[in-house]
């Protein structure tokens, strides 16, 4: 393929993760990983390599938005980081030696099964809009884990308290395992943990952890560059395009209700799971 053609389309593909990552909060290697591997024949290890650099220019794209419209909540998000950090330096280290013993098809498979693993949790909280019943526990009542965003789809301010922290920094743990295996920001776990287990609002776990890939990612992609697996000819334009898609996304995600953040990549998820599963497999 041209050299200037594969740019562009890596381009165009880096549009369409960013604004999906900068949405969901799951971060735009989500989607540039799996399309560098089945559309362009990536080899894995550097499709990870390029899905940090994507995440990177995600979260310093959306960042900025995101705290100006107070949806990131900086104290939950950085208390979080001192379980995620450690565990993208773990993952990362991880993916070296996995590729060097000649697995990238067994991580081809388990990167596809957490694509899938993002789908019931969504679904089953498909009605919620706002969280309700929240108790927050002692660590979130001393770190004043809370804040107050303007909803501008429900047309009010919105109040809201950190729950359970202590699920939440072990998901946050896996999370940073993952990011660093994968290179795909781990955001499905860190939305789970922000909404599920501290019980935040969606969009607020969203923006939160658009912010926080950029500190895990910073953490894993260290490893992988020093290893030789960041391509600037792949990542470069990737990450043009991921910044690009996140900025429109940054503008999108404050008019949205929380449960259409909800739909919105749900068969996107389904789609490229399958078809990374498959490859994985050596079927596609």
């Amino acid at each position: 393929m041209d050299l200037v053609l594969f740019a562009v389309l890596v381009v165009l593909t880096g549009i369409a993760a960013g604004l999906v990552g900068s949405l969901t909060g799951l971060g735009g290697a989500v989607v540039v990983i799996p399309v560098l591997v089945i559309a362009f024949a990536v080899p894995f290890p550097y499709a990870v390599g390029t899905g940090f650099l994507t995440i990177l220019a995600t979260s310093s794209t959306t960042g900025a938005a995101y705290i100006r419209d107070h949806l990131s909540d900086l104290r939950i998000g950085m208390f979080l980081e001192i379980a995620t950090v450690p565990g993208a330096l773990l993952g990362a280290t991880f993916t070296v030696f996995l590729v060097h013993a000649n697995l990238s098809n067994a991580l081809l498979i388990a990167l596809g099964a957490i694509l899938l693993a993002i789908v019931p949790g969504t679904y089953a909280r498909r009605h919620v809009e706002l969280p309700t019943g929240v108790v927050p526990d002692a660590r979130s009542k001393r770190l004043a884990l809370a804040g107050e965003y303007h909803d501008l789809a429900l047309e009010r301010d919105v109040r809201y308290e950190a729950g359970r922290t202590r699920p939440a920094l072990g998901v946050m743990f896996g999370a940073g395992v993952t990011s660093g295996m994968f290179g795909i920001g781990a955001g499905v776990f860190k939305v789970l943990a922000l909404e599920r287990y501290l019980g935040l609002p969606m969009k607020v776990s969203t923006a939160t952890s658009n912010f926080m890939m950029g500190v895990t990612a910073a953490a894993g992609a260290g490893i992988l560059l020093s290893a030789g697996y960041v391509n600037p000819i792949i990542g470069a334009p990737a990450a043009l395009g991921t910044a690009a898609g996140a900025y429109i996304g940054s503008k999108v995600l404050p008019g949205l209700r929380n449960q259409t953040v909800r739909w919105l990549f749900l068969p996107v998820m389904i789609a490229l799971a399958l078809e990374i599963i498959l490859r994985g497999l050596g079927l596609a």
